[in-house]
């Protein structure tokens, strides 16, 4: 039988931080995950109101006019990440995961369906219907 490999992961419960403050974060501990100088990391944080607008996106999504989004201080960021416009805000848990795909996770969105399924599993196991 095969020897089972342990990982280690390193979970940074960090309050609420401001979503560039939180990219600029991100950007470092992957650059530093890269040269294996970090384990792989999750970022656990919430954000105050904001905006991000994918790749596969454009801020005409978006429902509110800038004025609308500026009066009620919501920020705005064009991201480099796929996908639409997300909304984050104040009480929304979010998680980042910086981690190594290598060797046995190179295909992106084979590990976002992984990533899902454990999800949805954790929060049925919670009686938190998801899906």
């Amino acid at each position: 039988m095969p020897e089972e490999k342990v990982s280690t992961i390193e979970v940074r419960e960090l309050g609420r931080v401001a979503y560039g403050e939180a990219l600029n974060l991100q950007t470092e501990l992957v650059n530093r995950r890269r040269l294996g100088e970090v384990p792989d990391q999750l970022l656990l944080l919430e954000h105050p109101h904001v905006i991000t607008v994918g790749t596969s996106s454009a801020t005409d999504h978006i429902l509110l006019s800038d004025e609308e989004r500026t009066g009620r201080g919501i920020e705005l960021f064009e991201v480099g990440r796929g996908g639409d416009v997300t909304y984050h805000g104040p009480g929304q848990l979010v998680g980042y995961p910086i981690l190594s795909l290598n060797p046995d996770r190179k295909d992106l969105h084979r590990y976002l369906r992984d990533l899902e399924e454990v999800l949805i599993g954790t929060l049925a196991q919670f009686g938190i219907p998801a899906g």
